[in-house]
């Protein structure tokens, strides 16, 4: 998925040349933009990490070694720099992938280079039935969406689990649902199985984001006193 902004690279490096000119306050730089200041600081801290390219909107992902990943988890938890320091460093496009880093690494995950990692995927799909679509989703949201592994786990395809999270994120569990007519059980369920559904999705997304509230707030402690 790409990323995509409603402000232009010009109006991001503007805003950012003021800041580090010092010319502009923070508040009015973002007042004037409509955004608040943390957005302004990210930008940047981006700038410095990356040049002006990095201020660009692009349609691809950044990719990150495995080496680069542990590397930058390892300085911050010895202590070698704040999350903005530590993502200057490293040329991170946001704190908020280094603190998923983080997560990963304090829960004892594995950090893997980005995209599918040198995980082997099947690159053919196969069939599956609306619980097992409703299964793999539930997995990738309890595991920091980690396409390649849930793709690996289910013998399913990259590709179908990439789509299968789109529809849920765009349509919910119903998104899930097979509508091409060869699966006319699916089309017929019950709105009580349908909601049972969402249900399980909903709650695989409410611990997660539990979890990680506890995790933020653990580190934004160690941030303040970095600081």
């Amino acid at each position: 998925m790409g990323q995509h902004s409603k402000y232009s690279f010009e109006m991001k490096l503007a805003a950012v040349t003021k800041y580090l000119e010092g010319s502009c306050s923070t508040e009015s730089i973002a007042r004037n933009l409509g955004t608040n200041g943390t957005r302004i600081i990210e930008w940047a801290t981006i700038y410095q990490s990356l040049g002006a390219e990095g201020l660009k909107t692009t349609q691809k992902l950044s990719v990150y070694s495995a080496e680069t990943k542990r590397n930058a988890v390892c300085d911050y938890l010895s202590g070698k720099g704040t999350l903005r320091e530590i993502q200057k460093k490293y040329g991170i496009r946001s704190d908020k992938q280094l603190r998923n880093w983080i997560m990963k690494y304090n829960g004892h995950e594995h950090l893997k280079s980005s995209g599918t990692g040198g995980t082997s995927t099947m690159t053919k799909g196969r069939k599956t039935t609306y619980d097992e679509r409703v299964e793999i989703v539930k997995y990738c949201i309890e595991h920091e969406m980690d396409y390649a592994q849930a793709a690996q786990k289910y013998q399913v395809s990259y590709q179908q689990v990439y789509q299968w999270i789109r529809k849920y994120q765009s349509d919910g569990a119903q998104g899930l649902v097979d509508k091409r007519g060869k699966r006319k059980t699916e089309h017929e369920m019950s709105e009580l199985e349908k909601l049972r559904a969402e249900n399980r999705l909903l709650q695989a997304e409410k611990r997660k984001a539990e979890l990680e509230i506890a995790f933020l707030k653990k580190l934004d402690e160690i941030e303040r006193r970095r600081f």
